[in-house]
């Protein structure tokens, strides 16, 4: 399909690459809706390519979420203590977090499907690896195990954040607040279901979690491969201008973009702290085990997958800044209360209103951060931001924890300061207009 923009400015090949006039047939203009900047649609239309785009955050999500439930079983099978148990969900982690960014680089010089269908076989192989490992070498299959989680965390680096760059390069206006909502939207549908499929797949065995994700990997990066469109720059800079280039955009960007990722972290490390303390209470405090307790464990996460889809869909008119303070504020207000009140169906309802404030913030910074770049930066930009949301998420579950020996009144107290500043940050630094403006060559 070719797409329409200004002339003297990209325009979209039969494939859906991004090429310069000339190339392809300068200046027509798409009966689809593309947009006029950079073969990008101005209006949003659902079909496969989107929906194999959609399945990939869904997939990454699965990497860790799904394995909470069965981690006591993995424990008892293999002998492990609780150190060697955390560190199943640290394998993945850490080397997907470090090579996110790397992920981006290369995203921007071969292309975002080019980056994303090997990075979910290599998911896929990673899960094969520790399904084989449980399989053969039962109780011993610690050690292969970590192989294939250090594999799959490097499968996964190469995913959502890519999947979220290419949204960006492929929509404007708000056709891009659409997709990229969706696209939050998938992610939080997949810690939604994760907790409840986990503890369901556990009653067969403590590995079944793997078959799953393992099983959707390679069909998932062939959907992709196949039916998304792709979008890169036809003409690459030389490796030291990229990177100059990408120090540019901060040195311009730097505050606005600082403050929009650092509340990115932020957002992702109190929802999965409070998480954390919920899965604590709801077995200590309460008696809740399994899938009863995986479906309320989804709530928030449900509060802002919805959210996110609501907020990109339809609020993006309200203004992003205003989105994200707005967010944070009703994070700030619910952990402030919480440190009060002491009340299980109010708990309930608290920690879904921090779904609400997590999908609102979220939904609007995706939408912010991709925008701030053109698109021969845009993927290690948006990998940047990918990166600094993994480790939120690595953080708050552990930091939570700690805190949770002082005290509640201490843990939800320390938790609004960190939202309010967050917020006022937000509010003070990060600048629309700015982040919109077209870096400097």
């Amino acid at each position: 399909m070719t797409g329409g923009q200004h002339p003297g400015g990209p325009i979209a090949s039969k494939t859906g690459r991004l090429q310069q006039p000339g190339r392809g047939g300068a200046g027509a203009r798409s009966r689809s809706g593309q947009g006029a900047r950079q073969g990008q649609r101005s209006t949003f239309r659902f079909d496969a390519a989107i929906g194999a785009l959609l399945l990939v955050p869904f997939v990454m999500v699965l990497g860790n979420s799904i394995l909470i439930p069965v981690l006591p079983a993995m424990r008892q099978a293999m002998n492990l203590s609780p150190a060697q148990t955390g560190l199943i969900i640290t394998a993945f982690s850490v080397p997907a977090g470090l090579l996110i960014p790397f992920a981006g680089f290369l995203a921007d010089r071969y292309g975002r499907k080019a980056v994303m269908v090997p990075s979910l076989v290599t998911y896929g192989v990673g899960g094969a690896i520790a399904i084989a490992a449980a399989v053969f070498l039962e109780e011993r299959a610690y050690g292969l195990l970590m192989v294939g989680r250090v594999v799959q965390g490097l499968g996964a680096a190469g995913t959502a954040n890519i999947a979220m760059a290419l949204a960006g390069d492929l929509y404007a206006g708000a056709a891009r607040g659409q997709a990229l909502g969706l696209l939050e939207a998938s992610n939080g549908f997949g810690k939604v279901v994760s907790p409840v499929l986990g503890a369901a797949l556990g009653l067969v065995s403590w590995f079944f979690p793997f078959v799953l994700f393992t099983a959707l990997a390679l069909p998932v990066a062939a959907a992709v491969g196949l039916l998304a469109r792709d979008a890169r720059p036809e003409s690459q800079l030389p490796a030291g201008r990229y990177f100059a280039s990408i120090l540019g955009v901060f040195r311009e960007k730097g505050v606005p973009l600082g403050a929009a990722l650092a509340s990115g972290m932020v957002v992702l490390f109190l929802l999965f702290g409070v998480l954390f303390f919920l899965s604590e209470t709801l077995e200590t405090r309460f008696g809740l085990t399994g899938v009863l307790k995986g479906l309320v464990l989804a709530l928030p996460v449900l509060a802002s997958a919805v959210t996110a889809y609501v907020t990109g869909t339809y609020l993006q008119r309200l203004g992003r800044r205003w989105l994200v303070v707005g967010g944070l504020s009703l994070i700030t207000l619910v952990l402030a209360s919480l440190a009060v009140v002491n009340n299980p169906y109010y708990l309930y309802g608290a920690i879904f209103l921090i779904g609400v404030g997590s999908g609102s913030a979220l939904a609007t910074l995706n939408v912010l951060v991709t925008g701030s770049v053109p698109l021969p930066q845009r993927g290690m930009i948006t990998s940047d931001y990918g990166a600094v949301r993994f480790f939120g998420v690595a953080l708050g579950p552990p930091v939570f924890g700690l805190l949770m020996g002082l005290g509640s009144t201490v843990l939800f107290l320390s938790a609004a300061a960190l939202a309010a500043l967050v917020s006022a940050g937000a509010f003070f630094l990060i600048d629309e207009k700015r982040l919109s403006e077209k870096p400097a060559r």
